[in-house]
């Protein structure tokens, strides 16, 4: 008895470890690109467009469009071969489309997006800048200012791109479009949206779409030492959704047993402790398909047998904010409300959940579960009007647009890791989901993760070299997407 289960135990252990070795890289072996740019000119011109304040308030009576169309101007003097010979659009007054005509009728564009906007600065942080933030300074070896890394570094690097190409004669096949629009940070209904709209009344289709995204990020997972860039095929819902309560009221001095304040607490603290199932489920499994090759035998062992160590990855996953973000639709609690005073009662309290939806999950599905984790019918339960997503579908790995984003990103990123993952925010290009199967959101310059926390936040920054990185991506990008020569063919 004890020779077989020596000998069960025995090929146990075997099939773990030939599962393990079976395992192998998905990463491509290329040769990297050498692309000249004249660093010092494009950082200065990065620098003035981060001057331009141009931040969008929702409300007509407190935005200023000035800056917005300041910036459109100073495009044209900056990029004047790019706006010499591309066919430029005015979307919404502020929104810009460009159309770079390929020689070929038959290949479907492509199409690059950017925004023009940034988020607005929190008066009480600004004596916590380094450079005020809309000075552009250079300094250290970085561009320092608001909307260096969200996205005008994108917006900037797309057409420096495009620039040298056309200085040097470049004619792509494909015919290549590029959206700015100038209200990402807000929904986009105003300026991604309608670019979406009048680019469908056109009947267009494109071949891909490559949006903002994550960056590329060094020390992101446990065990893989390289930087790693993350490809999101697809992108997270979100809604906001009110719980509110409403009581008698009254003094303080003879309270009820349950307060409205205290209903409502109560229900926050229920969806708290009951959070929405794990859903194991594209594009998770994708990336650590991609990723458990380049670990440590351990967690190659481990990722290569997910039949039997599914339920400890999911539990040390789920440990950490970051990566249960990725497993799961979230839910925070971002606003709450209720009082007028110490001594009185409030008759109404209500607070804001802020719900980002797992690709598996719907915005019913998300309050379904409300509904049945609160289970008090004195709580009120509503969607808030106003912008809200579902999640997207996700864009398929095994087609040439994606072996082209690759083979780009380890041309100009050679020793990173390149892997699909999820976006758990939301871009402008949930707009343009009708215009393509295949959507990628990727920002292509290396961050250290303590520069992750400068986005939408105090000292925002790029390294002049990522910036560099940055133009000869896109440079890359273009090539293989839209010549003869490259890979898109």
């Amino acid at each position: 008895m004890f020779l077989w289960i020596g000998f069960a135990i025995l090929m146990f252990l075997l099939l773990l470890v030939l599962n393990t070795i079976r395992l192998t890289s998905k990463q491509q072996q290329v040769s990297p690109s050498s692309i000249q740019v004249d660093t010092p000119a494009a950082t200065g011109r990065l620098a003035e467009i981060i001057h331009f304040p141009t931040i969008f308030d929702d409300n007509p009576k407190q935005f200023d469009g000035k800056p917005f169309l300041a910036l459109h101007q100073h495009l044209e003097e900056t990029f004047p071969v790019l706006h010499r010979t591309l066919k430029k659009e005015i979307i919404n007054q502020y929104s810009l489309v460009y159309q770079w005509k390929g020689t070929s009728k038959e290949k479907p564009p492509v199409l690059l997006m950017s925004h023009l906007d940034v988020v607005p600065i929190e008066l009480e942080t600004e004596d916590q800048w380094h450079h005020p933030p809309f000075s552009g300074a250079i300094t250290d070896g970085f561009i320092w200012g608001r909307g260096t890394l969200d996205f005008k570094a994108g917006v900037a690097g797309i057409m420096e791109a495009i620039e040298i190409l056309l200085q040097e004669g470049f004619q792509p096949e494909r015919t290549i479009y590029l959206a700015l629009g100038h209200d990402e940070e807000i929904g986009g209904v105003h300026g991604g949206l309608q670019i979406a709209k009048h680019l469908e009344a056109q009947q267009l289709q494109f071949e891909y779409i490559l949006d903002e995204g994550i960056p590329i990020v060094q020390g992101m997972i446990p065990g893989i030492s390289l930087p790693i860039a993350p490809v999101s095929i697809a992108e997270k819902g979100f809604v906001n959704i009110q719980l509110t309560v409403e009581t008698e009221g009254g003094h303080s001095s003879t309270p009820p047993a349950n307060t409205a304040l205290g209903i409502l607490s109560t229900a926050i603290h229920a969806l708290e402790k009951r959070q929405m199932p794990i859903r194991w489920a594209s594009p998770i499994p994708e990336m650590f398909a991609y990723l458990s090759p380049e670990m440590p035998f351990v967690y190659q062992l481990i990722f290569s047998n997910l039949w039997l160590f599914k339920p400890l990855v999911q539990y040390q996953l789920a440990s950490a904010p970051s990566t249960n973000a990725l497993l799961r639709t979230t839910m925070a609690t971002t606003m709450m409300s209720g009082g007028v005073k110490e001594n009185v009662l409030p008759q109404t309290a209500s607070a804001i959940i802020n719900c980002r939806i797992h690709p598996k999950d719907s915005i019913e599905d998300v309050l379904q579960h409300i509904h049945q984790t609160v289970r008090n019918p004195q709580v009120q339960v509503q969607v808030i009007h106003g912008p809200a997503s579902e999640p997207s579908s996700s864009s398929h790995l095994n087609t040439k647009s994606m072996q082209v984003l690759q083979h780009t990103i380890h041309q100009i990123f050679p020793t990173t890791i390149f892997t699909p993952t999820l976006l758990v925010g939301t871009t402008d290009s949930r707009h343009y989901r009708s215009l393509t199967k295949n959507i990628f959101r990727f920002s292509p310059w290396l961050v250290n993760q303590h520069d992750l926390h400068r986005i939408h936040g105090v000292n925002e920054r790029i390294s002049v070299k990522s910036y560099e990185q940055c133009i000869q991506f896109y440079y890359q990008l273009l090539v293989n997407s839209a010549s003869k020569q490259g890979n898109s063919d």
